[in-house]
């Protein structure tokens, strides 16, 4: 039922024909970017966290990344606090693995997480544990219909630059 809704989500684009289903999982980070030949961190990954009242909140990052606890209540003004499993299955209509914030059973607020900004395209899931769909970052803003793009997340800024190192005759 999952992978029905974010195809007919896509179709108003007509990209539900870009959505890709794999014959191996690509529940976990590590799993779809082995799955796809993909660096761990150009997996989007969805995470789901109770909001202000009965409101969830879905942040969309960067596989590498991970959420600063400061900078999300400094960003929302609460307490990152993630949904259960059933939560999650209930709020989403998708499964823990396959969760994004495409045809989704509710609606909720999508925000970006500035950790993505640095590739040109990224691969969300698509509602189960093994599809997903390569996106721009403008088309993923565009189609989660999110709220903004925030920075909420750690641990990926040290792997930002990978490049060569030139040293000169005196050693530096």
């Amino acid at each position: 039922m999952s992978l029905e809704s974010v195809l007919a989500h896509f179709k108003q684009w007509n990209r539900e024909g870009d959505v890709m289903e794999f014959e191996t999982s690509s529940a976990t980070v590590e799993e779809a970017a082995h799955t796809i030949g993909v660096i761990p961190a150009r997996i989007a990954k969805t995470l789901s966290f109770r909001g202000e009242g009965d409101k969830s909140i879905l942040v969309v990052a960067a596989g590498d990344a991970k959420i600063d606890n400061k900078k999300f209540r400094r960003e929302f003004g609460f307490k990152a606090r993630m949904l259960t499993p059933e939560e999650v299955l209930e709020e989403t209509g998708h499964v823990i693995g396959g969760v994004c914030p495409f045809g989704l059973n509710k609606e909720m607020d999508v925000y970006l997480d500035v950790s993505m900004k640095r590739f040109n395209t990224l691969f969300p899931a698509c509602g189960t544990r093994n599809s997903a769909i390569e996106l721009t970052c403008d088309e993923l803003f565009k189609y989660s219909t999110a709220k903004e793009w925030i920075d909420v997340c750690k641990g990926w800024e040290e792997f930002e630059f990978i490049g060569t190192v030139t040293v000169n005759n005196d050693g530096l």
